[in-house]
C-alpha cells in the first residue's frame, strides 16, 4: 500500500513527464480559480464602499422634494417645481410620530471668495440637525446656534475640500469669506466626509443657517421656501411607516384632492442604495456563473487528460498490479494525480487572481478586499474538482486486468 506522500511524489513525477500538456490541462483551473478570486474580491470591495457610501449619507434617511405636478397641463420631474416650506418640515418633526427629526435645506452652486483665492463650491442653507442626520461633526469650532438661524447671521461652516482649495494651512477660523459679494464669518470646519454614492465631494460644501441662504443670499419666489427637507426615522423598521405618515400629512397641508397630481415627492434613499446594492449582487452572481463554467472546462479537461494517461500507462498499471498493487492503490495514485493537477492550478490561479485584484484596483480606483476565506475556498474547490472529474479515469485504470494490461503496447 503506497502512503500519501509517496502517492503525491509519483504523481508530481508522472505530470513532470509532459510539464507543457500538464500546463495546458491546468490552464481551465487556473482561470476560473482567478476569475473567481478577482470577481469575489472586486465585489467585496464595491460592497463595502456602498456600504461607507451609506454610513456617510447618514442612517434611516427619507428625502421629500418638490415635484411630480401638473403645470399648464404639463407634467413636471421631481425637483422641477418649489412647494415645499420650512414649515413643512416642523410639522413633520412634531406631527409624524415615526420621525426623529427634520433638515430643510436650500442652496446654490456659487463662488466663494477669501482675499485673491476663489472657488466654486455648493453654498447650503441648513439647520444644526442636517449634520446630526449625517452624523457628521465638527472638526474644530462649533455648529450654527438657535439665535444665529433665527436672525439670519451671516456665519459659515465649511467642509475640508473648501478649506484645501481656499485657505491651505492657514488656519480658517474666524476667517471671512465671501458669498455673492456678502461676507461670512467661518466659525466651524467639518470632519473629511469623503465621496456620496453618486460619486460627489460631500466635502467640497460649505454651510450657511437657512434663513441666511433665503434671504440674504438666494432669495426665494415665496416666503420660507425650500428646495428639500431631509428626514431621519427613529428607526430602520420605521423608515416605511415614517414614509407613509409624511405622505399622509404632507397631502393634508397642501391641500391635494383625491385625484389630484401630488406636489412632493417622498424617497427613502436607503431603498435606493439597496437596489444598486441588489444589482451589485446580480453582477457578481453573473461573473460567478462565468468562473464556475471556466472551472467545469477545466475539470473536463482534467478528465480528458487523465482518460489518457491512463491509455499511455496501461503496461505500467499490469507491472504494479503484478507485483502486488491492489486496485484501490491504482484508484489512489490516479486520484492523487488528479488533485496534485488541479491543486497546482488553483494555486496559480489564486496568486494571478489576487494580482490581477490588484492591479485592477490600482487602475480603476474601484476597492478590491481580498477574504482569506474565499482563497482557502477556491483552492479547496479547485481540490473538489480533481476528485470529482478524476474519479471514473482512476476507476477505469481500477478496473483494468493485470494480464490484459501487460498485454498492452
Amino acid at each position: 500500500m503506497i502512503n500519501f506522500v509517496d502517492g503525491v511524489k509519483i504523481a508530481v513525477g508522472a505530470l513532470k513527464v509532459n510539464v507543457m500538456r500538464s500546463l495546458l490541462t491546468m490552464l481551465g483551473i487556473v482561470i476560473g480559480v482567478g476569475a473567481v478570486i478577482v470577481m469575489v474580491a472586486v465585489g467585496a470591495g464595491a460592497r463595502e464602499m456602498i456600504g461607507d457610501q451609506i454610513r456617510s449619507i447618514g442612517s434611516n434617511l427619507i428625502l421629500v422634494i418638490p415635484g411630480a405636478t401638473i403645470s399648464s397641463g404639463v407634467r413636471l420631474g421631481s425637483g422641477s417645481v418649489h412647494t415645499l416650506k420650512a414649515s413643512d418640515a416642523d410639522a413633520i418633526a412634531k406631527e409624524c410620530p415615526a420621525v426623529k427629526i427634520t433638515a430643510p435645506n436650500w442652496g446654490e452652486v456659487t463662488q466663494v471668495v477669501h482675499g485673491n483665492k476663489n472657488w466654486k463650491t455648493r453654498v447650503s442653507g441648513t439647520n444644526e440637525n442636517s449634520f446630526l442626520i449625517r452624523d457628521w461633526p465638527i472638526r474644530y469650532g462649533r455648529m450654527f446656534t438657535r439665535e444665529e438661524e433665527k436672525r439670519a447671521a451671516k456665519v459659515a461652516i465649511v467642509g475640508q475640500t473648501v478649506v484645501e482649495n481656499i485657505f491651505g494651512d492657514t488656519y480658517p477660523l474666524g476667517k471671512v469669506i465671501r458669498i455673492k459679494s456678502v461676507p461670512f464669518t467661518i466659525i466651524g470646519v467639518l470632519e473629511r466626509k469623503g465621496q456620496s454614492p453618486r460619486g460627489d465631494d460631500q466635502d467640497d460644501a460649505v454651510f450657511v443657517p437657512l434663513r441666511t441662504s433665503q434671504y440674504r443670499l438666494f432669495g426665494t419666489p415665496f416666503a420660507d421656501e425650500v428646495q428639500a427637507i431631509i428626514v431621519q426615522a427613529k428607526d430602520i423598521s420605521l423608515i416605511h411607516e415614517a414614509q407613509k405618515q409624511i405622505d399622509e400629512l404632507l397631502t393634508r397641508r397642501h391641500k391635494i384632492g383625491r385625484n389630484q397630481e401630488k406636489d412632493f415627492t417622498v424617497r427613502n434613499l436607503t431603498e435606493i442604495l439597496e437596489t444598486a446594492q441588489r444589482s451589485l449582487n446580480i453582477m457578481t452572481t453573473l461573473l460567478g456563473a462565468i468562473a464556475a463554467i471556466s472551472l467545469l472546462v477545466g475539470g473536463i479537461g482534467i478528465m480528458n487528460i487523465m482518460m489518457v494517461s491512463v491509455t499511455e500507462r496501461t503496461r505500467e498499471i499490469g507491472i504494479r498490479m503484478a507485483v502486488g498493487a491492489r486496485s484501490s492503490d491504482i484508484m489512489r495514485q490516479f486520484l492523487v494525480e488528479a488533485v496534485v493537477l488541479t491543486v497546482n492550478g488553483g494555486l496559480i490561479g489564486t496568486a494571478i487572481g489576487i494580482l490581477g485584484a490588484y492591479i485592477f484596483a490600482r487602475t480603476s480606483g474601484w476597492p478590491a478586499a481580498i477574504d482569506p476565506f474565499t482563497v482557502i475556498t477556491a483552492i479547496l474547490f479547485s481540490a473538489a474538482v480533481g476528485v470529482f472529474f478524476g474519479f471514473y479515469p482512476a476507476y477505469k485504470a481500477s478496473r483494468l486486468h493485470p494480464i490484459e494490461a501487460l498485454r498492452h503496447e
